[in-house]
């Protein structure tokens, strides 16, 4: 690590020896290591065969607002500060988006040693489209919240990677079958990476059955997109009917809406003398 910089540093999401190179002479190496959970980080040094050079500091979703400015001024008088989380990437439904932004705008310099992540490791081996994704995190705990957030995301084309914890994971995916349609494509991938990986693929509504009896360990939810909406002629037809009662010409009015549309002029314009007929 070079002086005075941040490194957010990715952990393992599960195996050790998924760690890289990276993260073990970070560890050794920097003169601050801000640490999710200081207990477990020393416990993946152990396991990695190293030592934790530098002084070793809590920084959890709970002091972030309070430690934020102490690492800001260590890295500004040329420390070097790692960051880390419990497992995979500081900053993504972990502590660190208050530091990096508080670094940044002081003209802190701010690296990232990439490694493990838990969203990317989910999505790669749901078997569902990998091409455009979108990441929610945590959905609202309360029933209410829950429902309007997911029923926000009922119309999303992209496939959706969440986190959920084991005890709610069956309400979560119900409400999701009755937010998103029970035949919603989904997987639940639990404990990866780890002895007991588990990969659950499925439609929703049978994932939350099967979610009932209960589940444990690190949850990771993927949920296929929604399909496009398809057009439909008669869908369109009162359109052309509408501007041709304005004075357009029936043709031209079923150009126009084919423009809008998609949908074939000329489908447009035989539905629209069916209906005037």
């Amino acid at each position: 690590m070079t002086p005075g910089v941040i490194l957010l540093a990715a952990t393992p999401i599960g195996d050790a020896a998924d760690a890289p190179p990276r993260l073990r002479r970070a560890l050794e190496e920097a003169d601050v290591v801000a640490a999710e959970d200081t207990r477990r980080l020393r416990a993946l040094a152990g396991r990695l065969g190293v030592r934790v050079g530098g002084r070793l500091l809590s920084f959890h979703e709970h002091n972030e607002h309070e430690r934020a400015p102490e690492l800001v001024r260590a890295a500004r008088d040329g420390a070097r500060v790692l960051v880390v989380s419990d497992a995979g990437m500081p900053s993504v439904s972990d502590p660190g988006y208050r530091l990096v932004r508080a670094a940044t705008e002081q003209g802190v310099r701010v690296s990232v040693a990439p490694g493990p992540s838990a969203v990317l490791t989910a999505l790669a081996i749901s078997g569902l489209a990998t091409d455009r994704f979108c990441f929610e995190g945590f959905v609202p705990r309360r029933p209410g919240d829950r429902a309007r957030a997911l029923g926000a995301l009922a119309a999303e084309p992209r496939t959706m990677v969440f986190f959920e914890s084991p005890h709610r994971l069956a309400g979560t995916l119900t409400d999701m079958a009755r937010a998103f349609g029970a035949d919603r494509p989904a997987a639940v991938c639990r404990e990866l990476t780890k002895t007991y990986e588990e990969v659950r693929r499925g439609r929703l509504a049978e994932l939350a059955a099967w979610a009932q009896d209960g589940v444990r360990g690190e949850i990771t939810v993927v949920v296929a997109g929604a399909e496009p909406a398809v057009e439909k002629v008669e869908d369109h037809v009162d359109a052309v009917l509408a501007l041709a009662d304005g004075g357009a010409r029936l043709k031209d009015a079923a150009a126009e809406v084919a423009g809008r549309t998609g949908l074939s002029k000329r489908e447009l314009y035989q539905a629209a003398l069916q209906r005037k007929g």
